[in-house]
């Protein structure tokens, strides 16, 4: 495994500025934001695939340096109801998928989507819970009308491209749990995979060991960030909360650089849990810390992982 983290923390300084600033903290594997949600900051695809000094010039960037990338992350609603939006996001990940492949890059970040009710809907539709029979319908047909078809098709570009998408499992999207993720991938191929985010196991109630060790070969991608749940207004208000982000006093939960919502003894199982799997990926550092500066969260994030990570290669024990 190596320490890295998501680029997109760092949008406001040039690719350079960026890939220089991380180089000194010691990380050599980056996180590169394609579009959709994230933004496209340090790397338009569109750009990099019509033009191939750009995209040598792009390339050069990182292998001067000694650091790889360590996924492309173009996190959107491909499912959005708005076909506008889904035509954008869509075209996006195409397009990441596409640059994914002639980067040598394997993994593709995005969410599963999530549509709306009907062909009449303006906004997605999350559904959380089964009763009245509406809301069950309602994810029956957004299973099978809009998922499934939409994933059993992209498997076919992933394939083409010998790319795989890492989905990110996050409330408010079809894929939210260790068994929505588990579904999508039977229904529609071990092309897709899970881009595994503890800090939204954490807040819903979840233990992120357990969901890795369910998981195991199907985690294709790692983000480091925690969440720390609120004891008073949990128990007042319970998980599901729709306050601002920037409520902080008054939330349930709220997102925390990694330690300051679960301490050493938690994130060191998860690392040894991601080590039982057999995982070789990155542990991309991401930050939405309300409390802390970018550079703050980001410094205390390296400085709490760093002596977890350790890259070696599997020795023979003695004893086995």
């Amino acid at each position: 495994m190596k320490l890295g983290v998501f680029a997109v923390l760092f949008s406001k300084k040039t690719l350079d500025e960026m890939l220089d600033y991380i180089k000194s903290k010691g990380l050599d594997t980056v996180e590169i934001g394609t579009g959709g949600y994230v933004g496209d900051a340090h790397c338009k695809p569109a750009e990099l695939l019509a033009d191939e000094a750009k995209l040598e010039q792009f390339r050069q960037a990182f292998d001067s340096r000694g650091i790889t990338i360590s996924a492309l992350s173009c996190h959107g609603n491909n499912l959005h109801p708005n076909q506008e939006i889904a035509d954008e996001h869509h075209t996006t990940f195409v397009n990441t998928v596409k640059l994914a492949s002639k980067l040598g890059v394997k993994n593709v970040v995005t969410f599963s989507g999530c549509p709306g009710e009907s062909e009449n809907s303006k906004h997605p539709v999350w559904i959380t819970c089964p009763w009245p029979n509406d809301f069950s319908e309602v994810v029956d047909w957004q299973w099978e009308n809009k998922v499934i078809p939409y994933w059993k098709e992209q498997a076919k570009l992933l394939e083409e491209y010998d790319v795989n998408v890492a989905v990110e499992p996050h409330p408010g999207f079809i894929v939210y749990n260790t068994e929505t993720i588990l579904r999508l991938r039977k229904e529609c191929g071990d092309r897709i995979g899970a881009n595994f985010d503890p800090s939204h196991y954490f807040w819903q109630g979840m233990n992120p060991v357990n969901s890795i060790k369910a998981l195991g070969d199907a985690i294709f991608h790692f983000h480091a960030k925690d969440t720390r749940i609120d004891p008073q207004n949990n128990s007042l208000n319970g998980v599901l909360d729709t306050k601002s982000y920037r409520d902080i006093a008054n939330r349930s939960w709220v997102f925390r650089t990694v330690g300051y919502g679960h301490g050493e003894d938690v994130w060191r199982d998860i690392i040894s849990a991601l080590q039982t799997i057999g995982y070789q990926g990155a542990i991309s550092i991401e930050h939405e810390d309300g409390l802390m500066s970018v550079n703050e969260g980001f410094t205390k994030a390296v400085a709490f992982l760093k002596d977890m990570v350790i890259e070696k290669e599997a020795k023979d024990l003695w004893w086995a």
